[in-house]
């Protein structure tokens, strides 16, 4: 393998996440080539970035010693992976795949297994920080895998990170992704919750935010959300389609580990009556709107 200064990388799935991570890798001196659905989308980061592209998943990982990938769901996963044409047929011994797919624990174990079979390490690595975290480089990354496949990843995966941390074998990453999002359910209902009463009431809600923010009310949700959602804007960030997706993953893993989730279970309701309004893609902040229909 090349030295750690420069790693041969395949980074498949450039939506707005993958995008810029894949950039990051770039810029930080590795060889980056890149594969997405829409072929049309890695011209463009070919011709905005250089490296280079690859019609499939399998030539895009061919000789890699790392392939990362970001795409949509469980099925597109596996479709990259152990699909037609996908990655894990043509990865070299040792070589290791990295998923920073929002995916279930289920899949990584699956996945995890099949990679096992053909002398493959495997990381499941999903990340949190949204569009802006990818831009600038400053995700957090859950990962679960091996210490040595998390030993050699986890400098590659810094370049785009401003926290990166193993939690336990396979599986363990996409567990603690579903936590953040049980979460962040609760937090950005909550902050709906306060808005909307304080439109109500009357109050200045800009001037209340900037007193509470300061407290223990305080939030990541409160500091970046709380003055759009006031102004009834939902362009920044995270989509209700998205959100409604990774709910389903936890509540799926809930039935089967037995975990109560009622907040969060009411909360998906939430964001259906939001997708009924046409908000399939509002960021998460457009809970409010529900509050305030007429």
């Amino acid at each position: 393998m090349l030295p750690m200064s420069s790693r041969r990388i395949a980074f498949l799935g450039l939506g707005v996440m993958g995008f810029p991570m894949a950039a990051h890798l770039l810029k930080a001196g590795h060889e980056v080539t890149v594969y997405n659905r829409t072929a049309s989308k890695a011209a463009q980061w070919v011709e905005r970035h250089g490296g280079k592209s690859a019609p499939t998943p399998a030539v895009a990982a061919k000789g890699q010693d790392i392939v990362f990938a970001c795409v949509g769901n469980d099925d597109d996963l596996r479709q990259v992976t152990i699909g037609q044409d996908g990655a894990f047929s043509a990865m070299s011994e040792g070589a290791i795949f990295v998923d920073h797919t929002t995916a279930s624990a289920d899949v990584a174990r699956e996945l995890a297994a099949a990679a096992s079979g053909l002398g493959l390490g495997f990381v499941d690595a999903p990340v949190s920080g949204g569009q802006a975290g990818a831009e600038n480089g400053v995700l957090t990354i859950m990962c679960g895998g091996s210490e040595a496949d998390y030993a050699a990843t986890e400098p590659v995966m810094a370049v785009y990170a401003r926290s990166v941390r193993r939690l336990g074998p396979v599986g363990s990453g996409q567990l603690t992704k579903m936590v953040n999002q049980i979460c962040i359910a609760g937090l950005v209902q909550a902050l709906s919750e306060g808005v909307a009463f304080a439109q109500k009431a009357g109050l200045d809600v800009e001037a209340v935010l900037d007193v509470i923010s300061k407290g223990a009310a305080g939030s990541w949700q409160m500091e970046n959300r709380g003055k759009t959602m006031n102004a009834g804007k939902f362009d920044f960030g995270f989509a209700v389609d998205w959100m409604r997706k990774d709910l389903g993953i936890c509540l799926a893993e809930a039935r089967n580990n037995g975990a109560q989730l009622p907040v969060t279970s009411l909360v998906d309701q939430f964001y259906a009556d939001v997708q009924a309004m046409g908000g399939n893609r509002w960021d998460t902040s457009s809970l409010v709107a529900r509050l305030k229909r007429s």
